[in-house]
């Protein structure tokens, strides 16, 4: 298989959640800009805040900045601390960590990380 080919398999998985009775499809993974994140609406109208890295790993965890009640956390700005993914949030630049959702600059608050895997 070519390199060509083998981006090209890549760019048709599709991004799946957790949800109640299974995996439920959210988009294909060729819609996510590495960096950047997407809000989903889970089936129970939740909103998640889905994320994929420069290396290829997908994150999800809830869109709510805790902070300020807005569904903001899918816009933040994508980094790293200490080797650990986190998104700040746009707002009050509170960071999440992408792989717990607790947040790095208070220990008593977090969000939830939803269950997340590409097919």
């Amino acid at each position: 298989m070519t390199t060509q080919t083998l981006e090209t398999a890549q760019d048709t998985r599709t991004i799946q959640l957790a949800g109640g009775d299974g995996w439920f499809t959210v988009c294909d993974r060729s819609l996510l800009t590495p960096g950047r994140g997407v809000a989903a609406l889970l089936p129970d109208g939740r909103q998640v805040a889905v994320f994929t890295d420069r290396a290829g790993r997908v994150y999800a965890i809830d869109n709510r900045d805790p902070f300020t009640g807005a569904y903001v956390l899918s816009r933040g700005l994508i980094g790293s601390a200490d080797g650990r993914p986190f998104v700040a949030s746009p707002l009050l630049k509170q960071r999440f960590d992408l792989e717990t959702g607790a947040c790095l600059d208070d220990d008593d608050v977090s969000v939830a990380v939803h269950p997340v895997r590409a097919d």
